[in-house]
């Protein structure tokens, strides 16, 4: 992968814990101190978000990193970093997480899922522009038509959803408001959406991850970034669960999809000018 091989900053040998990832980082890659501290705060907003809507990290955080670190990364390092981001949040919300629909959605979308971030590792930086900023864009009307139609999934209808799902969160960033439709549409409710999301999403990070680091995806800049998001996200699903009971969504819902529309129209333009 010539591509996103010109972008590593190489592997350092005997990189343990986040203190000498950061370290790397601050050594190996153009990324100021400004910059760290804007990611990190984007990070503790969008965890917030994710908390309290069950989607919003994986949708916003593509436009703070797009231009510090490039396009071919983020898919890599929003994948690692939700595994703590989707971890604080499976823990905060741990009483309320279906079991059942989680190991049905897991059993079909991750091999298909495999698939996904394979095909994301062939991409050049402008056909990954290109389909993080679709994914966005697509990402509000197909959540709108899902409830405007009341759709509704059995177990079955719902295994057969994961298996397209998979393919699309494999290779995408955002594709969680997919997840979250198919939750709500198979009967899941409140809080329940919530942490089933963030369960079935930690294992499908796993997945990704794993890809990625095989693919030569995961460097020392990946996880660097990555580690930084998470540690500032963490907190912020503890945070979402004590407004979630409290705060209305709806203006919130109405934002959320104007910054995504406006993020993901600007990544699809980047792509065809670039």
């Amino acid at each position: 992968m010539p591509h996103l091989q010109a972008l590593q900053v190489g592997r350092v040998k005997g990189v343990h814990g986040p203190a000498t990832t950061l370290y790397s980082l601050g050594m190996h890659a153009d990324i100021s101190i400004p910059h760290l501290i804007l990611i990190a705060a984007v990070a503790v907003i969008t965890s917030i978000v994710g908390g309290l809507a069950g989607y919003g990290t994986g949708a916003l955080m593509p436009l703070v990193l797009v231009p510090i670190v490039g396009p071919e990364p983020v898919v890599p390092i929003i994948a690692f970093s939700a595994l703590f981001t989707n971890t604080s949040r499976a823990l905060a919300f741990r009483t309320a997480v279906d079991w059942r629909r989680t190991a049905i959605v897991l059993g079909f979308a991750t091999p298909t899922c495999l698939l996904g971030a394979w095909g994301y590792t062939t991409l050049s930086g402008k056909g990954v522009m290109a389909v993080i900023g679709t994914m966005m864009c697509a990402s509000v009307p197909l959540r709108r038509v899902a409830i405007r139609r009341g759709l509704k999934l059995g177990e079955r209808a719902l295994a057969a959803a994961s298996v397209g799902w998979g393919v699309v969160v494999g290779g995408t960033s955002g594709a969680g408001i997919i997840l979250l439709s198919l939750l709500l549409a198979a009967g899941l409710q409140g809080g329940a959406v919530i942490a089933t999301d963030a369960a079935i999403s930690v294992a499908i990070g796993v997945a990704k991850v794993t890809v990625f680091d095989v693919a030569g995806a995961v460097d020392a800049q990946v996880i660097a970034v990555a580690v930084l998001i998470g540690a500032a996200a963490f907190p912020g699903a503890f945070v979402a669960k004590r407004l979630v009971d409290r705060l209305s969504l709806r203006a919130h819902v109405a934002i959320l999809d104007a910054v995504v529309l406006a993020g993901g129209g600007a990544m699809i333009l980047g792509a065809l000018i670039r």
